[in-house]
């Protein structure tokens, strides 16, 4: 299939993506087509980050890593997919994570598609990571597209914890030319996302970092969203509030059977975000995929 690996845009899985969205804990959207491919297909990719984010929300210390998937989608639809995980600055494990997703695509119309989803991701002890008090994640999508694309897309992510996500997200592919004529291509597909969700991950987060200090004989760091002398955040974690805007630039190269793209992501998280309200944030994500 001719420029098989211009591949469909997600959220946010990060999403994600540990991003891996690309949010954390879930294998980069990029590699799953929205529509079924016209034979088998499997993808290999790589990845690295400049730090793992969870619907733009941020660890207090940056966490780089580099990430391996891969991905095999059948023609009527199902696919599974894998990711490992390697924070830069783990000491304590060769694998930081690891995840495990079966999905279903299906059309509904001419222009309207829909994706459900399950992951589950394999977190060591005392993960560095913010959602691993929710391994398992329930997904389900639509999208609709004009000359734009535009979708929605509900979460469950459930574990230790429980908390529901909506992504109303948007995206204009805009083709820029190629270097070699009918031989490639170059795209750069601008895309926006809001997030709105609860937020009990971070109370267990907290918790768990508060512990390992302890044991450590440590002193107590102050945590977004935690009161000074407090080790628990409030019961904004249960709320439904919004929770981030995210705009994402995917700067793309592709080729018959092969993908390089570089993407610049800029988050602002709400008055509402646990992690750092009304902070700004900045992630580089360099990814290369290879598609049989």
């Amino acid at each position: 299939m001719r420029y098989a690996l211009i591949l469909a845009f997600l959220t946010g899985l990060c999403h994600t993506s540990v991003q891996a969205q690309t949010d954390t804990a879930h294998v980069p959207a990029d590699t799953v087509q929205t529509e079924a491919p016209k034979k088998t297909t499997f993808t290999l990719g790589a990845l690295y980050s400049n730090n793992a984010n969870y619907y733009g929300q941020t660890a207090p210390a940056a966490l780089p890593y580099v990430a391996a998937s891969g991905v095999l989608q059948f023609p009527f639809g199902f696919y599974f997919s894998g990711t490992a995980y390697r924070l830069l600055h783990d000491s304590a494990n060769t694998v930081s994570a690891t995840s495990a997703t079966a999905g279903f695509n299906f059309p509904i119309g001419k222009k309207l598609t829909a994706t459900v989803a399950y992951s589950h991701t394999f977190y060591p002890a005392s993960s560095q990571f913010l959602q691993a008090a929710n391994p398992n994640n329930a997904s389900a999508e639509l999208k609709y597209r004009y000359w734009m694309t535009t979708g929605i897309q509900a979460d469950y992510a459930f574990g230790e914890q429980e908390d529901m996500f909506v992504t109303l997200n948007t995206e204009k592919q805009i083709t820029l030319g190629s270097i070699a004529k009918n031989k490639d291509l170059i795209t750069l597909t601008p895309a926006l996302d809001i997030v709105a969700g609860t937020q009990r991950f971070y109370q267990t987060y907290v918790r768990e970092k508060y512990l390992q200090l302890s044991k450590l004989g440590l002193p107590l760091p102050l945590l977004p969203g935690v009161p000074v002398g407090r080790q628990t955040v409030t019961e904004e974690a249960t709320r439904f509030d919004l929770l981030s805007y995210n705009l994402k630039v995917p700067l793309a190269y592709n080729r018959a059977h092969y993908m390089v793209e570089v993407e610049y992501q800029l988050s602002l998280l709400s008055d509402k975000a646990l992690t750092g309200a009304g902070e700004t944030h900045s992630f580089v994500n360099c990814s290369f995929y290879y598609q049989f």
